[in-house]
């Protein structure tokens, strides 16, 4: 069995993992310059502290670099590990391109589907139902005395 061990790939996919994480990713890709956390943080429906919790993982995992100037944390994209990681995605493309490829010359084919011979019904089975038990038996005699 071959053991592929990479730290930093796998801290960069685990932060990928995650809809927030990508989220936070996208919204410091489309600014033109470093967020504040609070800048960050405003569309999210969460505190502060968990948004804090999420970018401590991207930070760890080189996405995000912090700056700290006076009180205010300005976060930044650092996008190294997300062209490693798509690097190594990469490598496995051809597996997808070629897997797509036969499926493609499949659909486009110009031979139909060999037309069913069975009727449009919910089931196929030739057995009749069983009806259905009562769900419960009617209250016995109290033990009361």
């Amino acid at each position: 069995m071959v053991k592929y061990d990479d730290t930093a790939l796998d801290r960069t996919f685990a932060a990928l993992a995650d809809p927030t994480r990508r989220a936070l990713l996208a919204r410091l890709e489309e600014a033109d310059a470093p967020l504040s956390v609070s800048d960050l943080a405003r569309p999210f429906d969460m505190s502060l502290p968990a948004v804090m919790k999420h970018l401590n993982v991207l930070t760890e995992a080189g996405l995000v670099s912090r700056n700290k100037s006076g009180r205010i944390v300005s976060c930044e994209l650092q996008a190294g590990p997300m062209e490693d990681a798509m690097d190594w995605l990469t490598r496995y493309a051809r597996f997808w391109s070629d897997g797509l490829d036969r499926l493609t010359a499949f659909v486009e084919t110009d031979t139909p589907c060999p037309p069913s011979n069975t009727p449009n019904r919910a089931s196929r089975s030739k057995g009749a139902s069983k009806p259905r038990r009562k769900k419960s038996s009617p209250p016995g005699p109290s033990r009361k005395k």
